[in-house]
């Protein structure tokens, strides 16, 4: 890929206990978007959900403006959610089918990053890595409201609970970021399989580092190591240089 466009690469794998993998992602640098979507364990189909999401997102037209890209996605989803629930209602049992997202636009200098659920996404500059979304989770209410201290989120019986899905919700919301690319700027998107199983730090170095390795390969390789027993997902986006184009 030339140096005046953003680089991509993303790695998935079910993990050490798990026959099957409900994560999916969209790697999509030529109309600038990427996505992690991770089927909700310990519902029917979380498979469908997930890849119903990846579709939906992988299949945007290359020819849309930043503005309507923003608002195919969000109408894809919206699609998506609504049809889960139908989907469910007609399945009947208290049959849910839905998963997480989390969806990274980028144009010109301008980024957005949409999401619901605990699949995160992370931004590295200048050496400093942070968490760019907030999880949409029962530990993460805890932790809002002072219950639990947010070191112990990660082990916390209910860590798992997430309370805002794809196909979950009546009325679908989805949160936003947004901001300004810089030359340099590194972003991870990563269901919570990695999150939940590689530590913060070593997550940063993994993102920092310049081995020639694709960084997926490594979170994944690290994952393992640490025998992550969910699946676990990874997609990756660096930023050479800045464009100078339209806003999302």
């Amino acid at each position: 890929m030339s140096a005046d466009r953003i680089l991509s690469w993303h790695a998935t794998h079910p993990g050490t206990k798990r026959k099957y993998n409900e994560d999916t992602w969209v790697d999509r640098p030529d109309i600038g978007i990427w996505a992690v979507a991770d089927g909700a364990g310990g519902h029917q189909a979380g498979e469908v959900a997930s890849g119903m999401i990846a579709e939906a997102l992988d299949s945007l037209p290359t020819e849309l403006s930043a503005a309507e890209l923003l608002g195919a996605v969000r109408a894809r989803i919206a699609e998506t959610h609504q049809w889960l629930r139908d989907e469910a209602e007609r399945r009947g049992n208290n049959t849910m089918i839905a998963s997480t997202v989390v969806a990274f636009l980028a144009r010109g200098e301008h980024f957005a990053c949409l999401w619901a659920g605990d699949s995160r996404a992370y931004m590295l500059r200048d050496g400093e890595m942070r968490q760019i979304t907030k999880d949409h989770s029962l530990v993460q209410e805890l932790v809002d409201n002072g219950t639990i201290k947010a070191e112990d989120a990660e082990n916390h019986p209910h860590a798992n609970v997430i309370t805002r899905a794809i196909g979950a919700d009546i009325d679908l919301v989805l949160d936003k970021v947004s901001g300004r690319l810089q030359q340099g700027d590194k972003f991870l998107l990563c269901s919570d399989g990695l999150c939940k199983t590689v530590p913060f730090l070593q997550m940063a170095e993994i993102l920092q580092a310049n081995n020639g390795v694709p960084p997926p390969q490594t979170f994944i390789a690290a994952a393992l190591a640490l025998s992550v027993t969910d699946n676990v997902t990874a997609v990756t986006i660096e930023v050479p240089v800045s464009a100078r184009k339209s806003a999302i």
